[in-house]
């Protein structure tokens, strides 16, 4: 069926369509035309997905120029899956009424632990232990020792898709995560890396929400996305959660003891390749006078600990000198890490604003804030200086550091709070501080700046 909406032709794949649909089709290309953003709802169940696939698909073989990509974002595997049969069903009408489907490429993206074709690394339950694994196999400085050292283990997969995939486009059509394992078993290529590479050429993207909201996946992901793109949040009833989540940091008395022995191992990295390789040290140093934008940072295989959210101006100026070297820095946090553990021996409810932190931190440990809006991005720094490959273990130190990052950087929008106990053992001294955003807008308000249009949309 083909059907007129507002003058433009939609191919419709079903025999019927809901009055409701025409309406939200037509509600949805007036946004596309104003190139302005958009909040629909429809009724579960009421097919609001294809709905929304039909006419932007339709709106962009009409008017390429206008819009040149549509990303779709949704919360678990299942729905991302569900809406990758509803796009194929959709191809499959084009090519029943045209003889050829649309030639473009449409794919879904998911974490290594979804995607990962290796034996052994993808035997691992854990997604961060993936991640870890897939890091020590396959960042640079690792492939770089094994050039030397060739009884370095290494990714099969990874080295051959390095070698000859690069170069390869994808063929158009549709690809779920399985069609996408399948053509990496095929061509011996790692298809995480197959799909990361393909999703700048991709027409049609289907993620999950945290590859575009949360800012230290987006940082890696979705940076250089098209600004012509219509970005679509499906199922957001609970976005604003996301959004908050995204943004918000949680430490425990746990995490404080794992980050004392994070900053031991540390140090132990820092001595050890001072006495090694002290070059690698200054020239480290000498990067952090010039500024954090160092070449390094793009290599796509090395895990990035992205800046949670650092203003652009922030990110030019030089590191300050308190942390510039790297002894500097792990004892510059080792002075942040007694200052929150001292604050969360409390006997009752904390609660207070960032700027009363900043000023009690300033005053008790002489620490500015300045140094430690850059905690974050000159953690990153320094793994990738120590070459450390599986950051999975230094997770609490990259938690401390974020949060050192978020409360000197936002002044509004987020509360800390400090509890005496935690929720699963009431009554036993057990402290927690959150640190919660409580505005979704700062998470999500970098999305309505950089994109054309969003459509958040619900049943």
């Amino acid at each position: 069926m083909k059907i007129n909406i507002d003058g433009l032709e939609v191919y419709w794949p079903y025999e019927y369509v809901y009055p409701e649909q025409v309406l939200y089709m037509t509600e949805l290309k007036k946004t596309l035309d104003a190139q302005g953003h958009c909040l629909l709802e429809m009724p579960s169940g009421t097919g609001k997905t294809v709905s929304l696939l039909s006419l932007v698909l339709a709106y962009m073989l009409r008017f390429p120029d206008r819009l040149e990509k549509l990303v779709y974002c949704s919360r678990t595997i299942p729905e991302i899956q569900k809406c990758v049969e509803e796009l194929r069903n959709l191809f499959n009408y084009y090519s029943e009424q045209n003889g050829a489907a649309p030639e473009m490429l449409a794919l879904a993206l998911s974490a290594r632990k979804n995607m990962c074709i290796h034996p052994e690394v993808s035997a691992e339950r854990l997604g961060k232990v993936v991640d870890g694994k897939c890091q020590q196999l396959t960042a640079s400085f690792v492939r770089a020792r094994r050039r030397l050292d060739p009884s370095i283990p290494c990714c099969d997969y990874f080295e051959a898709f390095d070698a000859d995939g690069r170069d390869v486009l994808l063929p158009d059509g549709v690809y779920n995560l399985d069609e996408l394992k399948a053509y990496g078993r095929k061509k011996g290529w790692c298809p995480y890396f197959v799909a990361r590479a393909a999703v700048q050429r991709a027409q049609i993207i289907i993620y999950s929400y945290h590859y575009i909201l949360d800012p230290k996946i987006a940082e890696l992901i979705s940076k250089d996305l098209t600004r012509r793109a219509c970005v679509v949040f499906d199922e957001a009833h609970n976005i604003d959660n996301v959004c908050i989540e995204s943004m918000s940091v949680t430490i425990t008395k746990r995490t404080i003891d794992r980050c004392s022995q994070n900053l031991d191992t540390l140090g132990d990295y820092v001595k050890r390749l001072k006495e090694t390789n002290a070059d690698r040290l200054q020239t480290e140093y000498e990067r952090m006078v010039e500024g954090l934008r160092e070449a390094q940072r793009n290599r796509e295989t090395d895990r990035v600990l992205a800046n949670p959210v650092l203003p652009d101006a922030i990110l030019q100026e030089a590191i300050p000198g308190t942390i510039r070297t790297a002894e500097h820095f792990v004892v510059f946090m080792r002075r942040v890490l007694e200052y929150v553990r001292h604050r969360m021996r409390t006997p009752s409810v904390l609660v207070e604003s960032p700027a009363a932190f900043l000023r009690d931190i300033q005053a008790r440990m002489a620490i500015d804030r300045k140094p430690l809006r850059f905690c974050a991005e000159r953690l990153a720094s320094l793994t990738r200086t120590l070459e450390l490959a599986d950051l999975s273990d230094f997770g609490p130190l990259v938690l401390l550091a974020n949060f050192a990052t978020l409360i000197s950087t936002y002044a509004k929008g987020f509360t800390l709070l400090i509890e005496p106990t935690d929720d699963k053992t009431p009554g036993v001294y057990n402290p927690v501080l959150h640190f919660s955003c409580m505005d979704a807008s700062i998470a999500i308000r970098p999305v309505f700046e950089r994109f054309q249009s969003v459509v958040i949309t619900s049943g």
